[in-house]
C-alpha cells in the first residue's frame, strides 16, 4: 500500500535545520520577517500567542507543537501579561546558546515562557509544488513523541558527529511525518492530508501513488473511491484543492523530474513508470508541463 505522505516528505528533502531554546519573562513581542522556510515551535513552559501573517492568532501552551511548512512573517507575543501596543522586544543571545527576551539576568529573573524554535529548508526543486499539497499550519497539542523528536533534532543540529547531515535529514523526515500524521484527522484545510483523512478520497490517492504508471481515468479512480464519476470529481476537487487528473499529472511530473535528476533511468523507463505509452508522448507532456524537454532537464540536473 502506497504512503503518499511519506513519499512527499521524502521528496522534499528537509535539510540545514536551525534550532534554539528561547526564554522570556514579562511582556514581550518578537517579530520575524521573511522567514521563507519551514518553521516549527514547541512550547516547553508557559503560554504564548503565535500570529502568522494573514492568519488568525493561535494560543500555544506547554506541550503544544506548531508547524508551518512555508511561512513569510510571524509574530510571537506574551499572554500573561500581554505587551503594550507598538512594543517590540530585542532578543539577546546568550553564551549558553539560549535566546532570552525581557530578562537581563536569568539568575535573577526566572523564565515564564520557554520554547524550542527551529526551521529548515527543503532541498527539492519541486518544494513549492510539494508544500502546496500540505496544510498551511499544523497545531498538535500534548504529543510527547513530537517533543522527543524535536529535542533529538536540536541535539543533533548542535553536535559535530559523523554523518550528521544524514541523521538530521532522516530525523526531520520523521518529525514532519509525525506532526502531519498527528493532525490528519483534524485538519480543515485543503491538500494531501485532508484527502488522506477522507474515507472516499484516500483510496484514490493511494492508488495513484501506488501505481502512477497505470492508465488512470476518472471512472477508474471513482471506482477506487466507491463514488460516481461526478461525485468523486467534486469531492476530490473540494478536499484536495485541485481536480484528480491535475493532481495525477503533477505527481507524475514530480516523479519524472526526480528520476531525471538522478541520472539512473532512461527516458523510456521513465515514460513507462509515469504512465505514458511512448517516449514521444512523455516528452510532449513533460515539455508542456515543465517548459523544457526531459533530456535537457536531465542534463541540467546532472551538472547542478
Amino acid at each position: 500500500m502506497a504512503d503518499p505522505l511519506s513519499e512527499v516528505i521524502t521528496l522534499l528533502r528537509p535539510r540545514a535545520p536551525f534550532s534554539k531554546i528561547g526564554e522570556a519573562s514579562g511582556p514581550f513581542r518578537v517579530r520575524r520577517d521573511d522567514v521563507n522556510e519551514a518553521f516549527y515551535c514547541l512550547v516547553l513552559m508557559g503560554r504564548l500567542n503565535l500570529e502568522v501573517d494573514g492568519k488568525a492568532p493561535v494560543i500555544l501552551s506547554a506541550g503544544d507543537f506548531a508547524l508551518l511548512p512555508a511561512v513569510g512573517g510571524l509574530t510571537v507575543t506574551s499572554l500573561d501579561p500581554p505587551p503594550p501596543p507598538g512594543y517590540f522586544s530585542q532578543p539577546v543571545y546568550g553564551e549558553d546558546g539560549v535566546v532570552r527576551v525581557g530578562m537581563l539576568d536569568p539568575r535573577e529573573t526566572p523564565p515564564q515562557v520557554q520554547q524550542l524554535v527551529g526551521h529548515c529548508s527543503f532541498g527539492s526543486p519541486d518544494a513549492e509544488l510539494l508544500v502546496s499539497l500540505l496544510p498551511e499550519m499544523v497545531v498538535v497539542r500534548g504529543e510527547d513523541r513530537l517533543a522527543s523528536l524535536a529535542a533529538l533534532v536540536r541535539d543533533e543540529a548542535r553536535a559535530d558527529r559523523p554523518a550528521r547531515d544524514v541523521v538530521l535529514e532522516n530525523l526531520l523526515q520523521v518529525l514532519l511525518i509525525e506532526a502531519f500524521r498527528s493532525s490528519v484527522q483534524s485538519t480543515a484545510s485543503t491538500g494531501l492530508l485532508s484527502g488522506l483523512a477522507d474515507a472516499r478520497v484516500a483510496p484514490a490517492l493511494r492508488a495513484m501513488h501506488g501505481a502512477p504508471q497505470q492508465a488512470w481515468s476518472i471512472r477508474a479512480l471513482a471506482g477506487e473511491a466507491g463514488l460516481s464519476r461526478s461525485a468523486f470529481f467534486t469531492r476530490f476537487n473540494r478536499i484536495v484543492g485541485l481536480p484528480p487528473m491535475s493532481y495525477l499529472l503533477n505527481w507524475r511530473m514530480t516523479l519524472a523530474k526526480h528520476m531525471l535528476r538522478s541520472g539512473l533511468h532512461s527516458i523510456g523507463e521513465i515514460s513507462s513508470r509515469t504512465g505514458y505509452g511512448s517516449t514521444s508522448a512523455f516528452s510532449t507532456a513533460f515539455t508542456r508541463h515543465v517548459g523544457c524537454p526531459p533530456v535537457r532537464y536531465g542534463k541540467a540536473g546532472a551538472t547542478s
